[in-house]
């Protein structure tokens, strides 16, 4: 488990100070795959940076497994470092040492046998898909094959913790889902903790199961990924989740819906089993009114169905007012739009 707690971190330089975190409390259960969004400048390096002591808190705790990292000293710090595989945005490869030899730099650090190094290195090789590359060199590769090379390198001392620094960032969208299929697999197969930090809402809808979403040194928003997506309280989180769901009616729309004077137009929410319902043939069937959809958008968020859709409605007052009843009691969202 990672729990920071209360942590704040101040930079100085020059005497400019940044107030890089600021009260920051956040929790990593065992098994999870917990992401952290957030504008540039958001604070989130410096979050993970954290977890594996390379930043030290200018106050609060970090508590990694019911140890604190701030409290240890050199030996135990070290020792304490091997459970936690970090993936960096830029792969971080040494360009003079093949794949065998970067994947094999952190076996080589701790003294391993010269066969423990080899059978190590070619299983991971073999897990990341890259057994055919271990006498290449970076310049070589791909950036997907480069970051298979820097998650491999990661795991090689079997680490309970892997963070993961904007990941894909550098990556294709089609790399990019190979690679998160990836962590996701080295989360089911080796049962690791995934802390990953990006401004990408695509990365935390694909592969994480719980996200805070920060601003300022701050976490201004934290939950289940699905509670978040089909419930995003501030600001900015609806702007990262507009950027993947669309639940916004586009202009040209608007102006078709601004000339129907006779027609009442109102949006309406799906989530979960309710986005599976018949409901506009039921109101059709049910109501004595015409329906016009005019704009319908569906996801899938871990597995359970978020939509969004836009309906012009006429009919008599009562009608209309029936049917907006009947849908809220479906299990439905529904706002009228001016």
């Amino acid at each position: 488990m990672i729990q920071i707690q209360h942590v704040s971190k101040l930079f100085e330089r020059n005497g400019v100070k940044n107030q890089a975190l600021n009260d920051l409390s956040l929790t990593v259960d065992d098994g999870d795959i917990f992401g952290v969004i957030g504008y540039s400048g958001a604070g989130k390096s410096t979050l993970i940076r954290m977890v594996n002591a390379l930043e030290r808190p200018t106050s609060g705790k970090v508590v990694v497994d019911g140890r604190d990292v701030s409290s240890l000293n050199y030996r135990k710090l070290r020792s304490f470092k091997k459970q936690i595989g970090m993936v960096f945005q830029h792969f971080n490869l040494l360009e003079s040492k093949t794949v065998f030899g970067n994947v094999s730099i952190p076996l080589v650090l701790e003294s391993k046998s010269k066969e423990e190094i080899k059978e190590r290195v070619t299983e991971l090789l073999e897990f990341v898909g890259l057994s055919d590359k271990a006498g290449s060199y970076p310049d070589e590769l791909s950036g997907g094959q480069k970051q298979r090379v820097g998650i491999a390198r990661a795991l090689a001392l079997n680490p309970s913790i892997l963070l993961c620094d904007e990941a894909t960032s550098a990556l294709d969208p089609k790399t990019t889902d190979q690679i998160l299929d990836l962590l996701k697999n080295i989360n089911t197969k080796y049962k690791i903790t995934i802390l990953l930090i990006t401004h990408e809402m695509t990365v935390i809808q694909k592969i994480c199961n719980h996200v805070a979403v920060m601003e300022k040194g701050k976490i201004i928003e934290r939950g289940s990924v699905f509670d978040v997506f089909g419930h995003p309280k501030q600001k900015t989180t609806r702007d990262f989740v507009r950027s993947v769901i669309r639940d916004n009616v586009p202009a040209s729309i608007h102006q078709t819906l601004e000339s129907a004077h006779d027609a009442r137009t109102f949006k309406i929410e799906f989530i979960g089993d309710s986005a599976t319902k018949p409901l506009i043939d039921a109101l059709i069937k049910q109501f004595r009114i015409t329906v016009n959809i005019v704009f319908a958008n569906m996801s899938e968020i871990q597995g359970k169905t978020i939509g969004h859709m836009v309906i012009s409605v006429k009919g008599a007052p009562a009608e209309i007012n029936a049917a907006v009843s009947f849908l809220q009691q479906q299990g439905t969202a529904v706002k009228e739009v001016n």
